[in-house]
């Protein structure tokens, strides 16, 4: 099994920034892609970036693009999301994936384990 923890969430004014990290415990000796996903209330959960087991490949959604940044440190375990310029429509809560295996996708079905998620809010 894997637990997955996120922090970092908070309420920040638009146009701020906040960092967010995911911290994960228990069977990660393999590889495995990480993805970040956001649902806001009465919506569909929806990705946000993902990144691959060495870190080289990054993908993100259309939203985030150019504003939001994913990074990983596999010694600790943690991937974290820089989030920059940000707009009250990111508002949501953001959770943490993973997905075992060296294939990366942005499909919510194609992640095994996920966290509680953080809440962000961003004020207009």
């Amino acid at each position: 099994q894997v637990q997955l923890v996120e922090s970092g969430g908070g309420l920040v004014q638009a146009g701020g920034s906040l960092r967010l990290s995911c911290a994960a415990s228990g069977r990660t000796s393999s590889m495995y892609t990480m993805g970040w996903f956001r649902q806001a209330p009465g919506k569909e959960r929806e990705f946000v970036a993902l990144i691959s087991w060495s870190g080289a490949g990054t993908y993100y959604a259309d939203s985030v693009r150019g504003r939001f940044t994913i990074s990983r440190d596999n010694a600790k375990n943690t991937v974290y999301l820089q989030m920059n310029s940000l707009k009250p429509e990111d508002t949501a809560v953001y959770l943490c994936a993973l997905r075992r295996g060296q294939l990366s996708t942005p499909e919510v079905a194609g992640y095994s384990y996920w966290g509680q998620g953080t809440q962000v809010t961003v004020s207009s």
